[in-house]
């Protein structure tokens, strides 16, 4: 019996970039330039939810048995969003991500290490939620969420800077 390697385990603190990158040809095989041409959005987030695809199983009954197997169904997505903070002048976020905007969230798990694993959302900019706190305890903060009209791309390889050089 073959065994599962042993994970070089991390936190996504300090290691995962997210990205936003208006243009992508091919989901599962984006350039460097593609990517270069995003911009970082890492240092600014301060919370994330959703990114993740999800599958509904459909159960089925076979007259012959009276268990109730199951098979994978649809798939779709979570609600995802991203937070990252407000400034005072109205120079955050929202330049780069108006409601409507289309693109690509890229999410680099480990960091963005040539032929590391990558996902590539494609994503369209729902609402730009604003938050306000009377209590004074937490940065004033803008979450943007996404729908996500195309299945995303998961696990896609990061690639290279042209000429091979990471």
């Amino acid at each position: 019996m073959d065994l599962v390697p042993v994970a070089d385990k991390f936190i996504n603190v300090g290691v995962t970039v997210v990205a936003f990158v208006p243009t992508i040809a091919d989901v599962q095989v984006p350039t460097r330039a593609e990517l270069d041409a995003g911009v970082d959005l890492t240092d600014e987030v301060t919370a994330a939810s959703g990114w993740n695809v999800s599958s509904a199983n459909v159960p089925y009954t076979p007259l012959g048995s009276v268990f109730t197997p199951s098979i994978p169904g649809r798939t779709s997505v979570e609600d995802s969003s991203l937070t990252l903070p407000q400034d005072i002048t109205g120079t955050d976020v929202r330049e780069i991500l108006p409601r409507l905007t289309t693109g690509f969230i890229v999410i680099m798990y480990g960091g963005d290490v040539v032929d590391s694993p990558m996902d590539v959302w494609p994503v369209r900019v729902s609402s730009l939620g604003k938050t306000l706190s009377t209590e004074g305890t937490e940065i004033a903060s803008i979450v943007v969420s996404f729908a996500v009209p195309a299945e995303p791309a998961e696990d896609v390889a990061i690639p290279a800077a042209a000429g091979g050089g990471g």
